[in-house]
């Protein structure tokens, strides 16, 4: 019995102006169709785990909207954190609950936010990862990487299991400068690390207790009040101390260290959708590699692009946007906010969103 669990959080900082806290790029059409990327994961994940083994854990202004793009999710399996703490917590909290359903049932956690251009090739992929996971390893989807990719972390795999394809994870990589970055790729052990993972329920909570005590022990009072009437109090009395930590650190590094985590290498268009160069690339663009969001939007009179190439627009706001003889721009137009820059200072646009945070803009945030 397997159960997809999406966590759903994060305010997608490098995609603003579109993206803000109280509506972040998860719920949001940036797949080349209506669908938001929360819908997309959802619908790719469907052929393993139908929509009551779907659990999707977000955050209390966030809960609303997810239900409405979700309106076929049973409104149990929307797990809401009042607050939150990391990755760790959330994924725990999950598992915890799945676990009273089915002790030894096989769960995966996958970001509400990426792009799969492949979906049955992930599907595919993910069984393999779901073997390893039924044979009491931690499994995670190693990305066969592509170029010396400075943004990620990567995984250091070593010998096949079994035959494979499971390959044993050696140790977990911080984000390398490109120079290492050079060296992983070059020399075929490494994998970039995209987040997701699959693994028995049991096995996960019993590492979880092993290595982070106090957030396993605070997740099981929590999952032992659910559903009761003392949920909500326990909820909030509990949540706020629990370690605010991602799983990989809290979890895997320490399991990969003792053996225990393995990685099915993918090949099926990954893309975590970090900025808006990032999405250029992925979505279509027109013969000067212009990429406009919105699948008519360049029909529109809302764009209207002469001698240039290269450019991202976003029109968010029903105004025109036009633009002229310029190359390798962004330009997200909202309704209280443009945003212009070179496609290659797509990563600094967090800059921007911490300025505002420091001057008490919030609302702009």
């Amino acid at each position: 019995m397997f159960y997809t669990v999406i966590p759903a959080g994060g305010s997608g900082t490098r995609l603003w102006p579109l993206s803000r806290a109280g509506h972040p790029k998860f719920l949001h059409p940036l797949t080349g169709t209506d669908d938001s990327l929360l819908q997309a994961t959802v619908a790719r994940l469907a052929p393993l785990a139908p929509a009551e083994r779907t659990l999707v854990v977000t955050g209390v202004s966030h809960a609303a909207a997810v239900a409405r793009q979700l309106a076929d999710l049973p409104a149990a399996n929307i797990l809401v954190e009042p607050s939150p703490r990391d990755s760790c917590a959330a994924i725990a909290l999950a598992a915890a609950l799945i676990a009273r359903r089915d002790p030894e049932a096989v769960m995966g956690s996958f970001a509400a936010d990426h792009l799969i251009a492949d979906g049955p090739a992930y599907v595919a992929v993910l069984k393999d990862a779901i073997k390893g996971a039924e044979a009491g390893l931690l499994m995670t989807i190693g990305i066969n990487p592509t170029h010396p990719e400075t943004g990620y972390g990567y995984l250091e795999c070593g010998e096949e299991i079994d035959g494979g394809p499971q390959l044993r994870v050696k140790e977990f990589k911080e984000k390398p400068s490109f120079e290492v970055a050079e060296s992983y790729v070059a020399s075929g052990r490494y994998r970039w690390n995209a987040g997701m993972f699959v693994w028995r329920v049991d096995v996960f909570l019993t590492e979880l207790a092993r290595q982070q005590p106090q957030l396993a022990s605070g997740i099981s009072r929590i999952a032992a009040a659910w559903d009761t009437p003392e949920q909500e109090d326990v909820l909030g009395e509990v949540w706020p101390t629990l370690p605010k930590i991602s799983v990989d650190y809290a979890v895997m590094e320490g399991a990969a260290a003792a053996g225990q985590v393995a990685t099915v290498s993918g090949d099926f268009g990954w893309n975590d959708v970090g900025d808006f160069h990032t999405l250029g690339e992925v979505l279509t663009a027109d013969a000067a590699g212009n990429m406009v969001l919105g699948a008519d939007a360049a029909e529109k009179p809302k764009v209207l692009i002469r001698d240039s190439s290269g450019l991202v627009v976003v029109p968010h706001s029903g105004r025109l946007v036009a633009a002229l003889g310029v190359r390798d721009l962004i330009v997200v137009d909202t309704d209280d906010a443009v945003l212009v820059c070179p496609r290659d200072r797509a990563q600094d646009v967090k800059q921007l969103v911490d300025e505002l945070k420091q001057r008490g803009d919030h609302a702009l945030v």
